[in-house]
């Protein structure tokens, strides 16, 4: 048996700008995850958990909480962008072009906009990049850039690999 290594992301040297990433993993929305997410940040807008009150709205059903698919497609990049990530700087010019309802699935692409040394870390570099989220229709949703802090190779912490006791 020949052991290979697990998919340890990319670091600061990896990066290239104009490189595009269309991050692997497509997430349908069910209604539980709008409601949950609704609940657990506090933001009771019944458009996004009360059908009966959204029924009585333009789209006729609830909206899927806006905060939530900006987690989820940033959640979509971590494979691509940011598993060896420091921190994140900011997301800017978040725009949500198309509503998203329950049972749309959303899907993620991102397109690397900058590199630069960090001037206070040099272990770190800073990756600008733009993301977007579309629809299973391919109907842009939701849009924004998103600045980070990524090691640089050799540089973070070791993801640990777990230890396998013989059989």
């Amino acid at each position: 048996m020949v052991k290979k290594a697990s998919w340890k992301g990319r670091f600061f040297e990896d990066f290239e700008v104009g490189d595009v990433y269309r991050h692997p993993l497509g997430r349908t929305i069910l209604s539980a995850d709008n409601t949950w997410f609704t609940l657990l940040t506090q933001a009771p807008a019944p458009i996004h958990y009360d059908h009966h009150y959204a029924s009585q709205t333009e789209w006729k059903k609830p909206i899927v909480n806006s905060t939530f698919v900006l987690a989820l497609v940033t959640g979509q990049s971590v494979t691509d962008l940011s598993q060896n990530v420091f921190a994140n700087l900011g997301w800017d010019k978040v725009v949500m072009p198309k509503p998203v309802f329950e049972g749309d699935t959303i899907y993620s692409q991102s397109e690397v906009l900058e590199l630069r040394d960090s001037n206070s870390r040099p272990n770190i570099g800073i990756l600008k990049v733009r993301t977007i989220g579309f629809n299973q229709d391919g109907v842009e949703v939701i849009s924004f850039f998103r600045t980070m802090m990524i090691f640089r190779e050799g540089q973070g912490p070791e993801i640990p690999t777990p230890k396998v006791k013989n059989s």
